[in-house]
């Protein structure tokens, strides 16, 4: 069974970051999630996604796992291919609808430094401080966007090679 189609999820990603005045023509696109409503829908998925790609790590986060999978054939949409999908299992009382959610872009510097560019935007940077991989969000109808500092294929190879001193992470 082939992933459902993401073009008109990824359309509204960018239409709304050019409404909103943010280039991310020189981002990579690091991956795309997929939100699941139900643990057992979250089983499908993992499946679905294991004969679609590799499983990267499958790591307990806030309390729920989370499936990283990097796709045999990539998701493509204008000129970017996007190969990570992660498919994080529902909180238990927090359902969300089943489907494309977010989006997140590398940007290789502090989630506050990227954010202040745009500094008339509402940015969550609740996620800023964490000691791996902060990030910046930017909140939509119906999905988010997040900017942070290494693909999270890069974290997950990353921990797979134990602990390694941490580079000064970036403030402003």
């Amino acid at each position: 069974m082939p992933l459902p189609d993401a073009s008109s999820f990824l359309q509204r990603v960018f239409d709304a970051l050019l409404t909103d005045g943010v280039d991310v023509a020189d981002l990579v696109l690091d991956h795309i999630c997929y939100r699941v409503a139900t643990p057992d829908r979250y089983i499908v998925w993992k499946d679905l996604l294991s004969k679609n790609g590799e499983l990267l790590g499958e790591h307990v986060i806030g309390g729920r796992p989370i499936a990283t999978f990097k796709l045999h054939a990539p998701i493509d949409h204008q000129d970017r291919r996007i190969a990570v999908v992660e498919l994080p299992a529902p909180n238990i009382g927090s359902p969300y609808p089943e489907g494309w959610e977010h989006v997140e872009f590398a940007v290789d510097e502090g989630p506050r430094v990227f954010a202040a560019r745009h500094p008339s935007l509402r940015w969550d940077l609740s996620s800023a401080d964490k000691t791996i991989n902060p990030d910046a969000r930017l909140s939509y109808d119906g999905f988010s966007v997040k900017f942070h500092e290494r693909s999270l294929e890069e974290v997950i190879a990353q921990e797979r090679q134990g602990p390694t001193p941490q580079p000064p992470r970036h403030k402003a």
